[in-house]
């Protein structure tokens, strides 16, 4: 895994890694996370003083190593992976994809976006106004007395402050950053059910046999429409072999992500957002009741009118195409459209391609699959953060949260495969 023991260190000798990685993995099967609370189960629980052989780290030898073995802890899913293909519990031919916020170890209160830097700017601006109008009456008033140090102490604090807001507006123009967040830079603000917090994107591979976690990362993108090709193509470099389908909900639903893993020959069952919004009360000037020229390249509406290819739109790669004068004759005028000139049609450049992926969505087989989805995808985010009770990540910094991500799917996986074979079973299949 990358840790490395060095058997003739001078001064204190370090504890065995095998040791500490079996101290965290069991702690964190049980949600006893915190290094203190590791330190206080080491002394204690018979079942930790058994497991690691009646050695007692203290938190601090806990701590560190969580921190220094990042990248060793991070290869702990995909070891706890290899050892479930080998027991034929994952057979990586159907792979689903979700995603699922979880908090950071930084408050909300300590995020930054350009337009809180210029609020707080102009708020400093104006309290070290005051202060100086006030020094200057103490100055006259009140020379000798306590208030005037108070007030130069303040005003020395506002500047402190001035200056630390500045430099946070200067590194969001820098990095072109929409907001950033002082505890953890990596960090964003993200929304969920349970409201608006500092936070990341875990991002989990399941496979379709038994619901076994194949691979797990964590993003600090808010949502999940650039995640399906680079989750999936790292869930098929820890299988060794490329799955045959793939699955996620509409969220996923980027035609440009679905494409790469579609040149692959993967079958993806992806639905878009439209057909995501199926039981929504259809609108008669849809979209869909425009007809499409391919040989004219031109969009042809209900009432015989047609829609000319106006321009192309690079930021969302469709060509726009427009009525015109067509429509303000048009007896639906004002309802159809509004606009002056006329009613505008996008059309993506890539709609042959989303055209098949969402017929093969519909496809019988893959109806079958997606219904699958929710009851695999969702138990490992279930018993993560309700069993075990994560409502936020310990360490800082994408390494760490990548790491306490992997601990974790690594933790269920082993909870699973008990479900799966039993105790006495996994023992025997491993050779114990």
């Amino acid at each position: 895994m990358g840790i490395e023991i060095e058997s003739h260190k001078v001064g204190c000798p370090q504890y065995d890694p095998k040791i500490m990685l079996k101290l965290l993995l069991y702690g964190y099967s049980y949600g006893v996370r915190s290094s203190r609370k590791l330190e206080r189960e080491a002394h204690y629980n018979l079942s930790f003083i058994w497991l690691t052989g009646g050695l007692k780290p203290d938190h601090k030898t806990i701590a560190e190593f969580r921190r220094k073995n990042k990248s060793a802890l991070r290869k702990v899913l995909k070891q706890c992976a290899w050892l479930c293909v080998k027991l034929d519990l994952i057979e990586g031919n159907t792979l689903f994809v979700d995603g699922t916020k979880i908090r950071a170890n930084a408050s909300i209160k300590n995020s930054w976006t350009k337009e809180r830097c210029d609020r707080h700017l102009k708020k400093i601006d104006k309290r070290i106004k005051e202060i100086l109008s006030e020094c200057e009456v103490a100055d006259e008033n009140e020379k000798d007395q306590l208030s005037l140090v108070k007030m130069k102490e303040e005003l020395k604090d506002q500047d402190a402050l001035k200056s630390k807001v500045e430099n946070i507006l200067n590194e969001l123009k820098a990095e072109d950053k929409k907001s950033t967040n002082t505890t953890d830079s990596d960090c964003k603000l993200m929304h969920s059910v349970q409201g608006s917090h500092s936070a990341y994107n875990v991002q989990s591979v399941v496979d379709e046999k038994h619901g076994l976690i194949v691979n797990s990362d964590v993003v600090s993108e808010n949502n999940d429409i650039h995640q399906f090709a680079e989750q999936v193509e790292q869930a098929n470099e820890t299988l060794g072999k490329k799955c045959q389908a793939a699955c996620a909900d509409a969220g996923y639903s980027s035609v440009d992500e679905l494409e790469k893993i579609d040149e692959q020959g993967i079958k993806v069952v992806v639905p878009s957002q439209k057909q995501a919004l199926k039981e929504k009360k259809e609108d008669p000037f849809d979209k869909s009741h425009f007809k499409y020229d391919s040989v004219d390249d031109c969009y042809i509406c209900p009432q015989g009118h047609i829609l000319k290819y106006s321009y192309t739109n690079t930021v969302k790669k469709a060509k726009v195409y427009r009525g015109g004068s067509a429509c303000r004759r048009c007896c639906h005028f004002g309802k159809c459209t509004k606009q002056s000139r006329g009613r505008g049609i996008s059309r993506l450049l890539k709609a042959e391609l989303k055209q098949k992926l969402e017929a093969q969505y519909e496809e019988l087989e893959s109806q079958k699959t997606y219904a699958l989805r929710k009851q695999k995808v969702e138990l490992p985010f279930g018993h993560i953060k309700r069993n075990l009770k994560v409502d936020s990540f310990l360490l800082r910094g994408l390494d760490g949260v990548k790491a306490e991500a992997s601990v974790l799917a690594s933790c269920f996986n082993i909870a699973r495969m008990i479900t799966i074979v039993g105790v006495t079973g996994l023992i025997t299949k491993l050779g114990g």
